[in-house]
């Protein structure tokens, strides 16, 4: 069975929902379920699952890719939250509300125009965590990211410019990444944005992220999904090779500065461009805990 429950954040809506208020009281129903939030006077649906005596376990965000689907997305972490006793939450930001530029890319320039960093969807992220922990009483919950394809593509960006408090941010097979240089333009790298956002600080801080590249080795279809102009070729001919390259460039910018290093580099063997079966490969605990 799904329940579905209707909430308000307030930290972003502004409605005032009292610390005794059912929206921060009333904890996620065991198995899955559907919550609607709103956020910014904007409804976003959180599709959640909730493993069979979950108690103390982290909170691990989903994120889909360009079909939208995080029903299906959330389903196929199923196995995620069982293995780890793991609260799995995939938003649904809808191509509506949130095309392109808005999702994939995070809003950070629309329509040619830089926003400011309080209109980013990236922003939506932590709150919505936040929100999450109030209804299960747990602020200090730990918060994990992951993200395949396009949903991939988001948390890269994100990790380029915003600070979620995830203890780690998996972005598995990304169509196309963040590279940490002013060579290329955004969204494929730093070039062209204001230098609070691409000068060394905003490298450092990048590199810095604990991020995680998640590659299917055999995900090397140009499929018609693939960005395939001329800036996104640059980073590389496949998904695989992008994201490989994304990180040896990272890597060795880091050693050559002496900055701190976030990052790591996790391959699943023979896994093509399929979002369950990146997570439920062994691998995926490596990608998202650092352990095998």
């Amino acid at each position: 069975m799904i329940t579905r429950r209707v909430f308000c954040l307030a930290t972003l809506c502004g409605a005032a929902v009292g610390r005794n208020g059912a929206a921060e009281q009333s904890p996620l129903p065991e198995g899955t379920g559907q919550v609607a939030v709103s956020v910014q006077d904007r409804p976003i649906e959180l599709f959640t699952y909730k493993p069979p005596g979950f108690r103390s376990g982290p909170l691990i965000m989903v994120f889909h890719g360009v079909l939208r689907n995080a029903d299906e997305y959330r389903d196929h972490a199923r196995g995620m939250g069982d293995r780890h006793q793991a609260l799995i939450v995939a938003p649904r930001f809808t191509e509506a509300d949130f095309p392109l530029e808005k999702y994939q890319l995070g809003g950070l320039r629309v329509n040619g125009s830089i926003r400011p960093s309080s209109e980013w969807t990236w922003q939506w992220v932590a709150p919505i965590a936040d929100a999450i922990r109030r209804r299960e009483s747990r602020p200090e919950m730990p918060l994990f990211l992951i993200g395949h394809s396009g949903g991939g593509q988001f948390l890269v960006r994100l990790a380029g410019f915003v600070s979620t408090g995830a203890k780690r941010v998996v972005a598995a097979n990304a169509g196309t990444l963040l590279f940490p240089s002013r060579e290329y333009a955004f969204p494929y790298g730093f070039g062209e944005l204001p230098d609070e956002l691409s000068n060394d600080d905003a490298l450092r801080r990048y590199l810095a992220q604990p991020l995680t590249f998640y590659l299917g080795s055999g995900d090397i279809e140009r499929d018609e999904y693939l960005d395939v102009k001329p800036a996104a070729d640059r980073q590389g001919m496949t998904r695989f090779e992008r994201g490989r390259n994304a990180f040896a460039l990272g890597q060795r910018l880091a050693e050559e500065r002496g900055w701190e290093f976030g990052w790591r580099l996790v391959i699943a063997e023979g896994v093509e461009h399929d979002h369950e079966k990146m997570f439920d490969h062994p691998q995926c605990q490596k990608a998202l805990f650092d352990t095998p």
